[in-house]
C-alpha cells in the first residue's frame, strides 16, 4: 500500500511539479490553499505534508498548526523562501515541522527528506503502538490490583469485621500526615494504597499475639515474623503492588532502629511507612480491638509524643498533630475511595 502524500501550495504551476515529483512512489493528494487542504485531511490518511508557507487566507504555519491538531500522526514538511526566516523560526519553535525546504528547491533533495520523513512517521507510530498497547497493559493491570485490594478487603472482614474499617480509617489518616507534608498525588495514590493493604501483611498473626498489651514472648514473636513474611508473600505475586510491598516491609520497624526484621532506623525507613506506622497506632488506640482498651484523643497524642524519636519518627508525628481538617474539595481519599471499595 502506497503512502499518502499532502502537497499544498497556491501557485497551480509549483503543485503540478510536486505531483509530478511524488506520483511515482506515493499516491499524492493536492490542495490550492490551507482550507482547502483541511478538508482533504479529514477526508485521507495522510502520512506526511508537504506545504508552502506564502499562501493567501492561510500561511503554512497556520494550516500545519490546525493539521497538527487533527492529525498529530502526520509528519510535516515546510516548503518557505529564504525571506521567510521569522515564520521558519516560529514552524520549529512550535514543533509543528519536521523539516523546512528552502525555495526553489532541488527535486532529489526533496525526494530524499520526503523518504527520510516516511521513515521517521513509521517510528512514530510504532511508538504510538507501543504507547498504546501499555496503556492497554496498565489498565488490565490496575484493573487485577483493585481486584485484589477487594479481595484481601473481604479477607479482612472475614477474619474480623473491624479489621477492614481499621484498614480504611489508617488510610485517610495518613493521606492527612501526607497531605500536610507536601506529597504530591502520585505519593499520595502509594501511600493509601499501602495504608489500606497494612494489615494484610499482619493477617496471619492471631489477634490475641497482635494485639495483646505485653511485650510478645520469644515464641509468639517468632509467630509473628514468620506470619508477616506470609502476608507479604500475598502481596508478592501482584506485580502493580512492587511499590506497596517495598513500603510493607518496615511495618514492623522503628524509628530508633529497634523493630524487625532489618532493625533499620531514621531516613532508612521510607517515609510512607514511618507515616504508615503513626496512623496505624492512633487508630489503633482511640479504635482498638478489644474496644473496652480505648483511650481518648488527647491521651493518643500524648502517647504519640511520648513514642516520637524511639518508635515513631518525630517530623511525622508533628504533621499528624497539625494535621489540617477536612477541605470542602474532594481530598485524595475520596478520589481514591472506588479502588478499596
Amino acid at each position: 500500500m502506497k503512502y499518502k502524500i499532502l502537497v499544498v501550495d497556491d501557485e497551480t504551476a509549483n503543485l503540478r511539479l510536486l505531483e509530478r515529483l511524488f506520483r511515482a512512489s506515493y499516491e499524492v493528494v493536492s490542495a490550492e490553499s490551507g482550507q482547502d487542504a483541511l478538508e482533504q485531511i479529514t477526508k485521507h490518511d495522510i502520512a506526511l505534508i508537504i506545504s508552502d508557507q506564502r499562501m493567501p487566507g492561510m500561511t503554512g504555519i497556520q494550516f500545519l498548526k490546525k493539521a497538527a491538531e487533527i492529525r498529530p500522526q502526520t509528519v510535516r514538511i515546510m516548503l518557505t523562501g529564504y525571506t521567510d526566516a521569522e515564520a521558519l523560526v516560529e514552524a520549529i519553535n512550535s514543533g509543528v515541522v519536521y523539516k523546512y525546504i528552502t525555495k526553489p528547491w532541488i527535486n532529489d533533495d526533496l525526494q530524499y527528506t520526503a523518504k527520510r520523513a516516511l521513515q521517521h512517521y513509521e517510528t512514530l507510530k510504532a511508538q504510538r503502538q507501543l504507547q498504546s498497547q501499555n496503556e492497554r497493559l496498565q489498565s488490565r493491570l490496575a484493573q487485577m490490583r483493585d481486584s485484589f485490594v477487594r479481595i484481601i478487603a473481604e479477607m479482612l472482614d472475614l477474619k474480623d469485621p473491624q479489621a477492614r474499617r481499621h484498614a480504611e480509617r489508617t488510610k485517610d489518616i495518613a493521606i492527612d500526615i501526607g497531605k500536610k507534608m507536601n506529597l504530591d498525588f502520585g505519593e499520595l495514590e502509594r501511600l493509601a494504597l499501602s495504608a489500606f493493604l497494612h494489615e494484610a501483611v499482619d493477617f496471619r498473626i492471631p489477634n490475641h499475639i497482635l494485639f495483646k498489651d505485653a511485650l510478645p514472648t520469644p515464641v509468639e514473636q517468632q509467630i509473628i515474623e514468620q506470619s508477616f513474611e506470609l502476608g507479604l508473600q500475598l502481596l508478592e505475586g501482584v506485580t502493580e503492588l512492587e511499590d506497596v510491598v517495598s513500603i510493607l516491609r518496615f511495618n514492623h520497624e522503628r524509628y530508633d532502629g529497634t523493630g524487625f526484621p532489618m532493625g533499620f532506623a531514621y531516613d532508612q525507613i521510607p517515609l510512607h511507612a514511618r507515616i504508615i506506622a503513626v496512623a496505624n497506632a492512633y487508630d489503633s488506640m482511640i479504635a482498638p480491638r478489644p474496644p473496652n482498651q480505648a483511650i481518648s484523643h488527647e491521651d493518643a497524642i500524648k502517647r504519640l509524643e511520648e513514642l516520637a524519636g524511639t518508635k515513631f519518627d518525630p517530623e511525622v508525628v508533628a504533621a499528624f498533630v497539625a494535621r489540617p481538617g477536612l477541605s470542602a474539595s474532594p481530598s485524595p481519599a475520596e478520589m481514591l475511595e472506588p479502588a478499596f471499595a
